[in-house]
């Protein structure tokens, strides 16, 4: 069984959600229910599918969830981008973030493509 602490693209897509979560608390608060809790829940998908992939019986079910991590990576991209055009982000933090979405993509696209079924 792998141990996923030891990937990259779990530890740099955990430290990830923290972030957004940091960032996302200062949105305002009629979208809590809106835009805050759709890039929660999309940013937290990418390394819990990380860790459900890693714990599914073949390669074919763990790239799946590698995919499906990777989609989640983008759309709360794209929705950190919006935010940041609502002005819900001061421009030094969204340039940041971004940054760290852009190595994680980075990272676990290289792991997706290693695992190619």
């Amino acid at each position: 069984m792998r141990d996923y602490t030891k990937l990259d693209a779990f530890n740099l897509s955990d430290d990830l959600v923290l972030e957004v979560y940091r960032l996302t608390s200062q949105f305002p608060k009629f979208e809590l229910y809106g835009l805050t809790s759709q890039i929660r829940r999309a940013i937290i998908s990418v390394p819990s599918n990380i860790v459900e992939g890693n714990y599914r019986n073949s390669q074919k079910e763990y790239y799946r969830f590698l995919e499906i991590a990777f989609a989640s990576l983008k759309e709360s991209r794209y929705q950190m981008n919006l935010a940041s055009r609502l002005n819900y982000l001061e421009l030094k933090d969204f340039q940041s973030c971004d940054e760290k979405f852009q190595r994680v993509e980075h990272v676990l696209f290289a792991l997706v493509r290693s695992m190619k079924c």
